[in-house]
């Protein structure tokens, strides 16, 4: 799997950070998710655009 599907940089979106392509989820949130060990689940409830893959 090649991360560079999955994440986009664009100007009008999360003001050029990088970001989960066709969402506004900032990968900096989903790290953080990570990063305090919650669950898969939870991110997912907490930012229902996401999807599990």
């Amino acid at each position: 799997m090649k991360w560079q599907k999955y994440v986009a940089f664009n100007p009008d979106v999360c003001h050029v950070k990088a970001h989960i392509k066709d969402t506004r989820v900032m990968i900096s949130v989903i790290l953080d998710f990570l990063a305090e060990k919650m669950m898969i689940e939870e991110l997912l409830t907490e930012y229902p655009s996401l999807r599990e893959e």
